[in-house]
Parts: C-alpha cells; sequence; structure tokens
C-alpha cells in the first residue's frame, strides 16, 4: 500500500481506498471552494480529477485559495492546482482551461462526481439540469462571500436554504426550468455582510467597483465539505 495513503486507509479501509483510486471528479471553478476540494480529494487518494476553470490567479486570490502563491500570481489557477498536486499526490490531474457553458458539457462524460463551485447563477443552474436529467451525482456550493463563520455551513437539499442570496436566485430558476429531483447543496446560513466600499469607480460591473469580502475559512470549509460529500457518496457512505 501507498504509505502516503496510510491514515486515509485506516479511515475508510482498502477496499473503499481502492475504489477511490478508480474513480473521477469533476471540480467546476478552482477558486475559494474548489481548489480546497482539489486538495483534499487529491489527498484522501481520487484517482482521476477534472479541474475546469479560466481564471488567473489574482493577487487579491492570495487570502484564500489554496494556488495561490506569489509566485503563481499571474498564472493559470488550473496549472498551478495540478503542479501543486502532483508535487505531492500520484492523482491524474486533467486541466481545462475554459469557463464553464452549456457548449463544454462533454466534460461530463465518464465522471463518477462532479462538484460544483462556480459563482454565475444561470451556469450553477445548467450544471444542476444536466446532472439531475442524466443521473450525474453532485454537490453544488452556494454563496460564501461577505462572511464570517464557517460553522454556519451545512449540507441539505437546496430547498432547505436560508438566507443565502445565490440559493434562492438558484431555487428560483430551477422552479422556473421545472428541474425534478434532489439538488444537495453547501450553504452558510449566516446572513452576508453587506460590501459597501467601492474599490474600483471605473470598473465595468458591480463586482470589480464592489467586489465581495472573503475569508479563507468560510469558503475552504464548503469546499472541505463538498470533497467530503464525493468522498462519501463515492463509496457509499
Amino acid at each position: 500500500m501507498d504509505r502516503r495513503l496510510e491514515r486515509v486507509s485506516l479511515s475508510i479501509g482498502n477496499k473503499n481506498l481502492d475504489i477511490l483510486k478508480k474513480s473521477t471528479v469533476l471540480i467546476i471553478g478552482v477558486g475559494g471552494v474548489g481548489s480546497y476540494a482539489a486538495e483534499a480529494l487529491a489527498r484522501s487518494g481520487i484517482g482521476k480529477l477534472i479541474l475546469v476553470d479560466k481564471d488567473k490567479v489574482d493577487i487579491t486570490n492570495l487570502n484564500r485559495q489554496v494556488q495561490a502563491t506569489n509566485y503563481t500570481v499571474g498564472k493559470s489557477k488550473v496549472k498551478m492546482m495540478k503542479e501543486r498536486i502532483e508535487s505531492y499526490s500520484d492523482c491524474i490531474v486533467e486541466v481545462i482551461e475554459e469557463f464553464y457553458s452549456k457548449e463544454i458539457n462533454h466534460i461530463f462524460d465518464g465522471v463518477d462526481f462532479v462538484i460544483d463551485a462556480i459563482d454565475t447563477i444561470t451556469s450553477k443552474v445548467d450544471i444542476m439540469e444536466y446532472c439531475t436529467r442524466n443521473k450525474v451525482k453532485f454537490v453544488s456550493s452556494m454563496g460564501m462571500a461577505n462572511r464570517f463563520d464557517p460553522s454556519k455551513i451545512e449540507y441539505v437539499n437546496l430547498e432547505k436554504t436560508y438566507n443565502d442570496p445565490v440559493a434562492k436566485m438558484c431555487r428560483e430558476l430551477v422552479k422556473k426550468r421545472r428541474i425534478r429531483g434532489k439538488i444537495k447543496v453547501v450553504f452558510s446560513s449566516e446572513l452576508p455582510l453587506k460590501q459597501t466600499k467601492i474599490v474600483n469607480e471605473n470598473g465595468k460591473t458591480r463586482k470589480e467597483k464592489l467586489p465581495p469580502s472573503s475569508m479563507a475559512f468560510v469558503p475552504g470549509t464548503s469546499g472541505l465539505m463538498c470533497a467530503s460529500v464525493a468522498l462519501k457518496t463515492l463509496i457509499g457512505g
């Protein structure tokens, strides 16, 4: 047995470790949530990760993203995550430098579990729709910005979320599109803070003018919980 995974085996057993080694997890969005999910799964013995994200590491990512360092600023998030994982694991890492859209739904082919860790509401619901209709196992992370307390993070059905504007918009779209089936999400019941400080007056979007606040332990906890859900699902826990 690979001694790097000795403690994992002690937790879940060799049989389940073998299941993980043969499993592929697709992570869409490798920022504050997705990078922690990728890190946890790679360290837990997942055989293959597919990482999807077109962004480059920004200096403002240094406070909360696993692959963000002074060395990686300006470089591809997915490539830097792949380089990091390969420094300690035999996990196969495939990178796709694209923003998710329905035009690349081929990325779901052959995967055993999907983690949605992106911000765009319509795209999140596109993922929910594809996975529910094609019986692909998945979990979606809701809004984690403008929050401070990681103990408020829960794993529930989308319909049971509250105090979360992202989840509310997702619920409305799911209902409008008549998407059926249980949609499992990780969300925070903490009311988000109101960010009112203008950072870039010339920004073209609200996000550029008023970027959301974020702390490492809130998106990080969501990512770790998503990874835990993926692992438990894969081994039938």
